[in-house]
């Protein structure tokens, strides 16, 4: 059987596991994550995750602080999750997080390694619309299904 596509596949290999690091925590929270998710806006979130109520957790993974400074779209990611968070890996300075451009009464803050993460400061609670939480969580069910199914059928894989 053919093993699922990796994530992070054009990233540098600490994103990987920053990304592994914090579904680990959020597993641990009975929070459930995919890598790289398409959202409606056609842009792809690092992570996002679905906990049992329904609430969706967007992360937006940062290795470096030129990635940080020259992402200009992630605030385009707060209209499609309930909670957003940034997580960066071991070492990487903090301060920009503090600023007013990264919103921090806003966006929560992780710092993972490959084998656990830990939260620094919890997000904003922002309810999504219910029609918007509905579309996002079938949409993050649709795309768990494509990558199961293309793990059972590889000439599927392509699909996700």
């Amino acid at each position: 059987m053919a093993s699922l596509p990796n994530c992070f596949d054009d990233a540098p290999l600490i994103a990987a596991d920053v990304a592994r690091g914090v579904a680990r925590l959020f597993y641990r929270q009975d929070l459930i994550a995919l890598c790289e998710v398409p959202l409606g806006n056609n842009r792809r979130a690092d992570l996002m995750a679905l906990d049992a109520k329904g609430c969706i957790t967007i992360v937006e993974i940062k290795v470096s602080r030129a990635d940080l400074r020259g992402d200009g779209k992630w605030r385009e990611y707060l209209d499609y999750c309930d909670r957003y968070f940034w997580a960066v890996p071991s070492g990487f300075g903090l301060e920009p997080f503090d600023e007013d451009h990264f919103l921090p009464e806003v966006c929560g803050l992780i710092v993972a390694d490959r084998y656990d993460a830990a939260v620094l400061r919890e997000p904003a609670l922002r309810p999504l619309a219910a029609a918007r939480r509905k579309t996002e969580t079938l949409r993050f069910a649709r795309r768990a299904a494509q990558r199961l199914l293309g793990g059972l059928d590889p000439g599927l894989a392509g699909l996700d």
